[in-house]
């Protein structure tokens, strides 16, 4: 049984017992269900866009513990004044550390930015707790997903008026899984049955994602040469969580990045 099928196994009991305790009419009857929904193409598209995809993430299976004492608020605000496009907050309790109230509480410190609710979705439940939530946008992991089910999911996001941002880690699951109902594609560096990481991952794939979705490079990244090379290659956003949690000071490790990314390059 690998991490992942561990992972699956238990979020299938804590999504049955979330519901039975908080059913989706309920969901539905919270205020953030019905905020405006802000559209993560067009933030990691905008002229002058750092295209950063700014992590909240406490730990994971991997690596362990890699930041127990931030508090989401603060941090995702850092993120925005730093520069972050896009922030995704990981809601995975037993693996990541992660909570509802994260998502809570970034949505409250950041208003007017894109979150993506970071998590392992397998129920169109979670995708109604999501807009409750007050994310803008969903992962959808094919890993985890038949084709018919990323197709479902999609849809369904999008009559939430959520945007869906499809992973997939080889050219096997891009050809099998990516529907035109989603509306990014994101290339996960990390393997999530072994959890090594190689970058040459989304530069192998850059060339097989049509261009009417918004690239997305994701897991690895921690220079901004890395970050330039793969935007030569076609993407425009890039998931950056472990790099900037690991300091003592997330929101200050983004805004390094920013600046590598946005100085010019002297001619020698």
């Amino acid at each position: 049984m690998t991490i992942l099928d561990k992972i699956i196994a238990e979020k299938r009991q804590e999504v049955a017992r979330r519901e039975a305790e908080t059913p989706a009419a309920a969901l539905q009857a919270l205020p953030p269900f019905t905020r405006p929904v802000r559209s993560a193409r067009a933030a990691l598209t905008a002229a002058g866009s750092s295209g950063i995809i700014a992590e909240f993430k406490r730990r994971s299976p991997s690596k362990g513990v890699i930041n127990g004492t931030a508090e989401a608020g603060a941090t995702t605000a850092g993120y925005v004044a730093a520069g972050a496009a896009v922030l995704s907050v990981l809601t995975d309790e037993p693996f990541f550390g992660g909570t509802p109230a994260d998502l809570w509480a970034a949505r409250a410190a950041c208003p007017a930015t894109p979150i993506l609710r970071k998590d392992f979705i397998i129920s169109e439940y979670q995708i109604t707790e999501a807009r409750a939530l007050g994310a803008d946008l969903i992962l959808l992991i094919a890993s985890c997903l038949t084709p018919a089910e990323v197709q479902q999911f999609s849809q369904f996001a999008h009559s939430l008026g959520l945007e869906v941002l499809l992973e997939v880690h080889d050219e096997a699951e891009l050809r099998s899984h990516l529907a035109e109902a989603v509306d990014l594609v994101g290339v996960n560096n990390r393997n999530l049955a072994t959890f090594a990481t190689d970058v040459a991952t989304s530069a192998r794939l850059a060339a097989l994602i049509p261009s009417r979705f918004v690239r997305v490079a994701e897991s690895g990244l921690q220079h901004a040469s890395t970050i330039l090379e793969l935007r030569q290659a076609g993407y425009q956003g890039f998931l950056i969580g472990e790099t900037f949690m690991k300091t003592a000071d997330p929101a200050a490790a983004l805004a390094g990045l920013v600046a590598e990314l946005t100085t010019p390059v002297s001619a020698s």
